[in-house]
């Protein structure tokens, strides 16, 4: 019999097959773990013609579950049972026709407390970045041959800018400095599509990092350097659909490996007909299984192999990197029980672990859908632990802006908001944000905009219940409108390439007001680490009278009360109306560094903010 063994290398950490004169191309995943939750491991082999071949395993302690052979014969499906599966090197035998291939494999050993990953929560600030539009470490990279686009051109707010995670790791120190405590990436995973490769969103393969922002090795010592200095990280993914260029989709492993595969339809980027109890069938099935774009084909969730690949992806990321947490891309628009079922799963495996996803829904209503245990979706329950508040950034975006004394106008606006908070199943896991990369951005160059909104609305931000997300360059005064282009929107941050005219990373590099703006943020943000009064703290808020919003958070016997002016004239507050949130006559004045002392009234500047601290000696 002949022999032709898939020998693998040691590729800074991660095994791949040597492709040459061998017919298995994909080996997913390239290795495991004994001791998971979950004891069953789906491997995926694609090559030339294998689904006819005989498979056969070298472990002795390992169950062959299912052999799946799909539609499309260079496709096989291997399902195993490691309930009593030690650490080891086993090999897959494939054999036809007088000949085998031989794939060695391994299960490795998981690392000690592995399980305990600890996952984002309200104590944390996420500080959210395009990778390709941050800074430039390793220019060698910028262009890797045989990749479908080849170009770097900063010129062209659309085209690959050069950024990677050697620059994101080169600025660890500036994180810390600033105050946030965790990172989220936007997606790093292989786009090797032909154009618009910068954002991440068409992955082509699911298990490597993108060679443009360095390698899966890389990437885990970027996420340990981050542990090392306090820092979180959280990474994109995406389960609605992949690119266009991934073999998946230029292969197709059966006729329902995606929705409407052979016949494009658009979604309608609706996603309320999931929750809708009015809604027809033609609008869920079109907004549900059609397609982002024509470049991102959208996966079929409810195909039980997909599924599995899926819900394992993300797992083996979590054990192998590190992660602290998921961001899931476009979450309402993949199938509802499917992605129930991952967060089951990764919550099985790490307790404490968070995903957060996206829900990009007008109202707070719909959002609440889609967190675990909503009592608005009962008895489906999503098991997603935290939701992203669109609807509160919708009013941030112009309450901060609005002078008036109106219910339904300014501060009075974000008072209404939160009264309504009775519909969260837990309002503490909600993501809360000014912008991100999808949308315009909250600072707004004079004179349509000023520092005192900004101040205001950062102050609120990071005070208010749930997980604050800012987004990169919000420090340094970054400005740009949905209207310009999502390009536009994620525009280089200044300094991370060599030869830029400013390099906003470093005081000297900032104009005077972005200094301002950075001291001030800073200041917030470091303030915020490890005060429980916000991370956990109750909250409870008043009416606004004469345009003024006053709340506290508490949390044992220490609390903060915040005063915000959403007036442009000065205002003298009177402190009667508050008495039940000031338990003592002096206060810790965080933002002028100072005591004050409290007596029948309180001035407050036009747009002013006032931040109050009781029980916490500083």
């Amino acid at each position: 019999m002949k022999k032709i063994i898939v020998t693998f290398v040691l590729c800074l950490g991660f095994c791949l097959p040597v492709l040459s004169g061998v017919k298995i191309q994909k080996v997913e995943p390239a290795f495991w773990w004994s001791g998971m939750k979950n004891p069953e491991l789906q491997i995926l082999l694609y090559g030339t013609d294998i689904a006819t071949d005989s498979v056969s395993i070298t472990a002795s302690d390992i169950r062959v579950k299912e052999i799946v052979k799909l539609q499309n014969p260079n496709y096989l499906l291997l399902y195993l049972d490691l309930s009593e599966t030690a650490p080891q090197q086993f090999d897959i035998q494939l054999t036809k026709n007088g000949e085998q291939t031989i794939i060695p494999y391994q299960i490795k050993e998981r690392e000690k407390d592995s399980s305990a990953r600890e996952g984002f929560h309200a104590s944390d600030v996420l500080y959210l970045i395009m990778p390709d539009r941050f800074a430039n470490g390793d220019p060698k990279n910028d262009v890797v041959p045989g990749m479908r686009e080849s170009k770097v051109d900063r010129t062209d707010m659309y085209a690959r800018h050069g950024g990677d995670l050697k620059g994101i790791a080169d600025h660890l120190d500036y994180f810390s400095d600033l105050g946030v405590t965790a990172i989220w990436l936007n997606p790093i995973l292989k786009n090797d599509m032909a154009e618009g490769s910068y954002h991440g969103y068409a992955i082509t393969d699911y298990y490597e990092v993108d060679p443009r922002f360095g390698d899966n090795e890389e990437f885990r010592q970027l996420v340990s350097a981050a542990h090392d200095k306090g820092l979180k990280i959280v990474m994109d993914m995406i389960f609605n659909h992949c690119g266009s260029e991934h073999f998946f989709f230029k292969d197709k492993p059966s006729d329902n490996w995606f929705n409407f595969q052979d016949n494009f339809v658009q979604t309608g980027y609706q996603t309320m007909p999931q929750a809708d109890a009015y809604r027809s069938d033609y609008d869920k099935v079109k907004n549900i299984d059609g397609w982002f774009t024509q470049s991102m084909p959208d996966l079929n969730q409810r195909n039980r192999h997909v599924a599995s690949y899926l819900i394992q992806n993300s797992i083996w990321w979590i054990e192998y990197a590190g992660i602290n947490g998921i961001r899931q891309d476009t979450h309402p628009y993949a199938d509802f029980d499917m992605m129930a079922r991952w967060c089951r799963a990764v919550n099985a495996e790490y307790p404490d672990f968070n995903i957060v996803g996206e829900t990009w829904i007008g109202n707070n209503v719909g959002v609440s859908f889609w967190q675990k245990d909503s009592k608005v979706a009962y008895p489906r329950n999503s098991y997603l632990p935290t939701v992203m508040d669109f609807p509160l950034m919708n009013i941030m975006s112009s309450a901060f802006d609005e002078e008036t004394n109106s219910w339904d106008r300014g501060l009075a606006r974000i008072y209404d908001y939160l009264t309504q908070d009775i519909v969260y199943a837990d309002p503490m896991n909600l993501l809360v944000f000014l912008d991100n990369h999808d949308t315009s951005r909250f600072y707004k160059v004079p004179p349509t905009g000023d520092l005192n909104r900004y101040k205001q609305a950062l102050a609120f931000l990071l005070t208010v219940r749930g997980i604050p997300q800012i987004y990169y360059g919000t420090e340094i005064l970054m400005a740009a409108d949905k209207a310009e282009g999502d390009g536009v929107l994620r525009r280089d941050f200044p300094g991370g390439w060599a030869g830029d005219k400013q390099n906003a990373f470093t005081p000297a590099g900032r104009t005077l007001q972005q200094n301002e703006a950075y001291t001030y943020i800073s200041k917030l943000l470091n303030w915020r680490k490890g005060n429980d009064a916000i991370a956990k703290g109750s909250f409870k808020h008043f009416i606004t009278q004469n345009e003024v919003y006053v709340y506290e958070r508490k949390y044992g016997n220490h609390s903060v009360v915040v005063f915000l002016n959403g007036s442009d004239a000065d205002r003298t507050v009177d402190l009667a109306p508050y008495q039940e949130v000031l338990p003592a006559r002096r206060a810790y004045d965080l933002l002028n560094d100072r005591q004050i002392d409290l007596q029948t009234s309180l001035p407050l500047k036009g747009k002013g903010v006032l931040i109050l601290e009781f029980g916490k000696v500083n």
